[in-house]
């Protein structure tokens, strides 16, 4: 695929807004619920999914009113990108904000939106929707494999 790598060489407060949700790798990471451990910070994940999130496809079923639906949908930032253990060690965002390029899978690269979940880089068919889930039991679903 032949694409202009707009994301080397550039800070990403200069992003358009448009590269800055192409950034996005589809994987489904950062709509998993994470529990924090109070004394030490730590940031677990759990195999819990958003409400909104499809867990087949990875797409967020109401992306355009995500905020207004769900209170806590994560809004990824340059600074939290660059700051925050909210997003997983394989986000694009995080990638670049850490000067490394994108992992060839990734869909700038390949050209297909699909092309995360194709080579088992999501959360797809890994997960389970919230709506099943009752809050107090998510330490019940903590999960290691998305990090890596």
């Amino acid at each position: 695929m032949n694409v202009k790598a707009f994301w080397l060489n550039r800070t990403m407060e200069s992003f358009s807004i448009q590269e800055w949700e192409s950034l996005c790798d589809g994987c489904g990471k950062s709509c998993l619920h994470k529990l924090e451990d109070i004394e030490s910070g730590a940031l677990t994940y759990t195999r819990v999914a958003c409400q909104l999130l499809d867990t087949a496809q990875c797409q967020c079923k109401d992306y355009i009113r995500r905020q207004l639906k769900v209170k806590d949908c994560l809004q990824v930032t340059p600074a939290m990108a660059k700051n925050s253990d909210a997003l997983p060690d394989t986000c694009a965002y995080r990638l670049i904000a850490q000067g490394f390029d994108l992992p060839e899978w990734h869909p700038l690269k390949t050209g297909d939106k699909a092309s995360t979940v194709k080579q088992g880089k999501s959360v797809a068919n890994r997960v389970i929707s919230e709506v099943y889930v009752h809050p107090d039991g998510l330490d019940e679903h903590l999960i290691s494999w998305v990090k890596t």
